[in-house]
């Protein structure tokens, strides 16, 4: 390996050997000056205590001449002219310095370093460890190492601007013993001039790329070995050590919330809820170094990289894209022309390639499930165990009054232009795993983190991480952003009607309408897995109201708390089985309930509006009004309809909708308030595998879908693709007919062994949020007899 050596002058040494010369650097102006017997001189007094101290290289007068070959050999020979004699080069004081020749990180990925780092996965030939572990490594050096007269010490380095002070230069010392919980470095095993290191680094370690270098020191001078770009460090956290913050005990929660590449993302509503399969890929080539590339595109030092609770912060804010041109913009205008439908991605790994490879351009489009999936793929890569979650009934608190308002009018009709808390049907976003040594003890664990741009977090797009401990307790004075996650779990929904003097009363409120089905995938199966229970205590239980009622003390609107009044008469809304197709009518129920002794009137108002499935209103598709008549202690079932021909020509992304009702009780001015969202089921696409699958051999698969409308599908568009099968691709089909079906087939070469699953999702304006998924087991392929 080649090295860089530092002049005489600048050392400890100077003065040792004050008449020699040996030209490492440039000379200075009175050297420039002395005259050519000068420099004569001094190139013999250098030759002459060359030869007492190494006769080999200066020999004798009478031996054979080598004088030439000695001063003329440099690392930039330079023609030597008449009228100037050279100097004596750097290769003469090379001879005399303990050199690195060579280092040798044993960096392959099935060798014990990357396997016992459980870093072996990484389709990446760089030098990928975790923090708070030993590894070895090889240095070859121009001599065997004298431990009594030879030092040696290793220097990492990180960030723009490594210091010392902040923990971006590291000096790695070799000790006779390794103590552990410390940088620190110990011979292993000595052969002739190769020798063995182990090195310990700390748990507490900044994650990154470093550059390591080796300097030597020896009685007559020291070396620094040249950086070589191939033997950068990537440095991860590490769940496996006991002293690092994200330590996870259970090792089958290990596999699957850091080692699994494959999960499953929930969508739909409360009564409905949809799967689809995502490749997360964190291990595919380049993937890693995207991720670190997000860490260094945010700007943020580096010296701050070692704390998973800043990581999570900065990575929340490097999703998105609002503030500071990240990973994925967002968009929920149903017009994705400018670039990929959020419903079309069904992985991370190409939108983290193309964000990479574009320099740090967003890639468009995403919507909350594209900003979680991408946030566990660069969790899981980076070494934070991580996994995406699923609320249904996930509301959007605006005002931070940890409560859900809706404002209605006199006539009891909703006030869109004051409806600015919304209730999404569903919300995808983080947990990330962490102790959290700056809250009170109990709060580590799962931590909520989201990259959905919805409010700022001290000036920035950003959420968490919020602890779950913290949120199901209502103790939303912690930080980061416990009220705005306790919102969305567990707010009550409280309805507000406008006075003749322009001032709101509250009228009616629903406790149990926000956060249900909290949903992620189980632990080494593909089942759903409910963490309700870890966002909020059992609702309606003592312990639910006090954490409630804990927050809302701490919101704006804490006075909804001194509300009460009977109430005598309610209403649910339910739904059948899977809930309505998408392409024919929608038929739901509603159950009215007068559990009084005496006769209830009222007047039920309903209207279904199309919805962005972030519970942002679109349009007003049908409304009713129905005088009802309730006997004493009567329970009354009525159908509700809305045909296909009402909806067909209004519907946005995931066919979503929401049936609001309200009304009053003529006996007691009692109202009744209501919302009931569902969506439109679409058609799966149907993979059938053709043929056996087998390592660098051709195979196919076939793509079946019915399009279940009245009207043609125009300019469809299908995305297939899947890990350790074949990389992203899309099919341009072209128009689909009406109640049509189709197939097509596409062919690849699969070129990992084992099993994999395929992906494939179908995009047109008319109908989204279309997929498919198939399992194939890859065999390895065979040699034959010979």
């Amino acid at each position: 390996m080649p090295v860089s050596t530092r002049s005489i002058r600048d050392r400890s040494a100077v003065g040792r050997f004050p008449t020699v010369t040996f030209g490492f650097e440039e000379d200075t102006e009175e050297e420039k000056e002395a005259s050519e017997e000068d420099n004569a001189e001094q190139g013999n007094a250098g030759r002459k205590w060359l030869r007492k101290i190494c006769p080999c290289c200066c020999p004798q007068p009478g031996d054979v001449d080598i004088t030439d070959t000695l001063i003329t050999v440099t690392d930039d020979p330079e023609e030597v002219t008449d009228d100037k004699k050279p100097v004596a080069g750097d290769s003469e004081l090379d001879e005399l310095l303990l050199n690195v020749k060579s280092i040798d990180l044993m960096k392959g990925k099935s060798g014990e370093n990357r396997t016992q780092h459980h870093t072996d996965l990484y389709q990446s030939d760089a030098f990928i460890i975790r923090r708070g572990q030993n590894f070895h490594m090889w240095i070859t050096l121009s001599r065997p190492f004298d431990p009594s007269t030879d030092k040696l010490h290793l220097d990492l380095k990180t960030g723009p601007l490594p210091t010392v002070s902040n923990g971006t230069h590291v000096i790695i010392p070799l000790v006779e013993e390794l103590e552990g919980n410390r940088w620190e470095a110990s011979i292993v095993s000595q052969d002739d001039k190769r020798m063995k290191l182990s090195v310990n680094s700390l748990p507490t370690a900044l994650i990154g790329r470093y550059q390591i270098i080796v300097e030597t020191h020896c009685a007559n001078g020291q070396a620094v070995s040249t950086h070589d770009p191939a033997n950068d460090i990537l440095l991860l956290f590490n769940p496996w050590c006991e002293d690092d913050t994200v330590f996870m005990d259970a090792e089958d929660e290990r596999q699957e919330y850091v080692l699994n590449d494959i999960g499953k993302i929930y969508y739909g509503t409360m009564d409905q809820i949809g799967v689809r399969t995502w490749d997360y890929g964190q291990f595919q080539d380049g993937i890693l170094a995207a991720c670190i590339f997000v860490l260094e595109k945010s700007g943020t030092p580096p010296s701050g990289w070692g704390d998973p609770i800043n990581v999570v912060r900065v990575v929340s804010a490097m999703i998105n894209s609002p503030d500071d041109l990240g990973v994925v913009e967002g968009d929920w205008s149903g017009n994705y022309s400018a670039g990929t439908s959020p419903t079309v991605w069904s992985g991370s790994v190409e939108i983290m390639k193309e964000y990479h490879k574009n320099d740090g351009k967003p890639v468009k489009y995403g919507q909350c499930w594209v900003f979680a999936g991408v946030f566990t793929t660069v969790l899981r890569c980076l070494g934070i165990p991580g996994r995406t979650v699923t609320n249904f009934s996930s509301a959007h608190d605006t005002d931070v009054s940890l409560t859900t308002d809706v404002y209605l009018d006199e006539n009891l009709e909703p006030m869109e232009l004051l409806n600015a808390d919304s209730i999404w049907n569903f919300h995808v976003w983080n947990d990330a795993w962490m102790a959290r040594p700056d809250l009170p003890a109990g709060n580590g664990g799962w931590q909520a983190v989201d990259a959905t741009p919805q409010e700022t977090s001290q000036g920035t797009f950003r959420c968490g991480p919020a602890s779950l401990t913290a949120v199901r307790n209502g103790q939303v004075f912690l930080k980061h952003d416990i009220p705005f996650v306790f919102a969305e779990v567990n707010s009550d929904k409280i309805y507000w009607q406008k006075n003749t003097d322009g001032t709101f009363s509250q009228i009616y409120s629903e406790k149990k309408v926000v956060g249900h089905f909290i949903s992620t995938k189980a632990v080494g199966t593909d089942e759903r897995m409910e963490i309700t229970h870890l966002y909020k205590h059992p609702e309606g239980t003592e312990m639910e109201r006090i954490a409630v009622e804990t927050a809302c003390s701490y919101g704006s609107k804490a006075e909804a708390y001194t509300y009460t009044k009977s109430q005598d008469v309610s209403v649910e809304v339910t739904m059948d089985g899977e809930g309505p197709k998408m392409g024919e009518d929608a038929e739901l129920k509603i159950t009215l309930r007068n559990s009084s002794s005496e006769e209830r009137k009222l007047i039920l108002h309903s209207q279904v509006a199309v919805m962005y499935y972030t519970g942002v209103h679109k349009a007003t598709v049908k409304k009713d009004t129905t005088d009802l008549d309730l006997m004493p202690n009567e329970e009354k079932h009525l159908e509700w309809t809305m045909e296909y021909k009402d909806y067909k020509d209004q519907l946005v992304d995931q066919a979503a909708l929401m049936l609001t009702l309200t009304g009053r009780v003529k006996e007691t001015q009692q109202v009744l308030a209501t919302q009931f969202n569902f969506r439109l089921r679409t058609p799966d696409l149907i993979l059938k595998p053709i043929g056996k699958a087998v390592v660098g051999e051709k195979m196919a698969v076939e793509i079946s879908f019915t399009n279940p409308l009245t009207q043609v599908l125009k300019a469809v568009i299908f995305h297939v693709e899947g890990l350790g099968l074949l990389t992203a691709r899309k099919i341009h089909y072209g128009d689909i007919g009406s109640r049509a079906s189709v197939s097509l087939t596409e062919h690849f070469v699969a070129p990992l062994p084992g099993p994999r699953k395929l992906l494939a999702s179908l995009d047109c304006k008319q109908l989204t949020q279309v997929h498919g998924v198939t399992d194939i087991t890859v065999e390895e392929k065979s040699n034959g007899a010979l």
